[in-house]
């Protein structure tokens, strides 16, 4: 795509040098992606709080106003209501309480978990296509030939943070957490892992750009493998710790889990770094089975050459993610939580062998398929 000199964005920037302007572009993207994934998780929260409440017939948050805008006559008061301040005010309380930190805690360790469980959400996005292009510039942090396997890798750092939470804590409950963190975690990422490769054998690339070009034509491929979109959608409940897979923090049996222990701003990275993960699961079931930042109509499907069309592209992405997003927080209010033994059972004995025979009929099916196309007679 060919944009002239005064669309794109690079030509508004000093000349540093090929690789100064290729770093200059980076940390932009980087924080806009930062800036707008850190608003998603507060108001993530607002919109859990208010589902919530609709589904148990409350109000929801709506109580707190800025001075300001409340002296406005008609938008104050409307927004106020709809609780949109109601983050701010969360984040300013996690900063004013307390941090308290026990005696018997192992403080180092301590100190590390929270910011272990948030980091790697943060670390997954940059591979995710967001967009196409925007202002001459691909809508992707790193356009990796492996995203995939760096996205499993640094997913599987996640489980780290939980289980030194509860190793640190020297306590019962946040210890029981962490073990039972470890063990789902490590269950369901198998099968998160296996139930992709179906996918990849479709496509042919590793790369999520490639997967997002794969399914322009609207050829989505949670059409084409639903049983794995299944079981990556339940296994992405399970790596979130969300209900009804929230063993791990499972309040009536565990008073908190492997949070217990933890307080302010501490205990805030870690409510962070689960909304996060719910985000970053999102937009990987997006990018992989529900076409990223295309949509099969109205010629939406090619890369943008307007900026207004790459705009379009990463609000088709961003209203796909939230679709998900009102999903998780959906089930959370509507199903009871798992017992122990049935989330084992449906890890290792019932998603597991799925996986296992849809990766060899896709298999099969690919080689029966390529067999006819090619005219090659079948081996007898």
């Amino acid at each position: 795509m060919h944009l002239p000199p005064f669309i794109s964005l690079a030509a508004w920037l000093p000349d540093f040098g090929s690789d100064g302007n290729f770093a200059v572009m980076s940390l932009i993207k980087i924080a806009c992606l930062l800036g707008v994934l850190l608003t998603m998780v507060a108001y993530a929260v607002l919109v859990e709080r208010k589902v919530s409440a609709f589904i148990q017939d409350r109000v929801g948050p709506n109580r707190v106003a800025l001075p300001l805008i409340g002296s406005i006559p008609v938008l104050g008061p409307f927004l106020t209501r709809l609780g949109i301040w109601q983050p701010l005010a969360d984040g300013a309380k996690s900063f004013l309480k307390e941090d308290f930190t026990p005696n018997h805690v192992r403080k180092l360790y301590f100190w590390l978990a929270p910011a272990i469980t948030l980091i790697p959400s943060f670390l997954t996005v940059a591979v995710i296509p967001f967009g196409s292009n925007l202002l001459g510039e691909q809508m992707v942090l790193a356009d990796l030939d492996v995203g995939i396997l760096y996205t499993f890798g640094i997913v599987s750092l996640g489980v780290y943070g939980i289980v030194l939470a509860g190793y640190a804590s020297n306590s019962k409950f946040p210890f029981l957490g962490g073990i039972r963190s470890s063990a789902q975690m490590i269950s369901y990422e198998i099968s998160m892992g296996l139930s992709v490769i179906p996918v990849f054998m479709l496509v042919g690339s590793l790369n999520l750009g490639q997967v997002i070009a794969y399914q322009a034509d609207g050829h989505w491929l949670a059409f084409q493998q639903p049983i794995a979109f299944l079981v990556f959608l339940v296994a992405a409940f399970a790596e979130t710790n969300r209900l009804p897979f929230d063993m791990p923090e499972s309040e009536t049996e565990l008073v908190g889990g492997y949070n217990t222990e933890y307080s302010s701003m501490k205990f805030a990275l870690f409510f962070m770094g689960e909304y996060a993960n719910m985000i970053t699961s999102s937009a990987m079931m997006v990018t992989l089975f529900w076409g990223g930042w295309t949509l099969p109509f109205w010629g939406l499907s090619a890369p943008a050459t307007t900026l207004g069309g790459g705009l379009l592209h990463i609000g088709i992405f961003l209203a796909k993610v939230i679709a998900f997003m009102i999903l998780f927080i959906w089930v959370r209010w509507m199903l009871p939580r798992f017992r122990y033994d049935q989330l084992m059972d449906l890890g290792w004995r019932r998603f597991l062998p799925l996986t296992l025979a849809n990766l060899f009929v896709t298999a099969v099916w690919l080689w029966l398929t390529t067999t006819a196309a090619t005219g090659n007679p079948l081996p007898k």
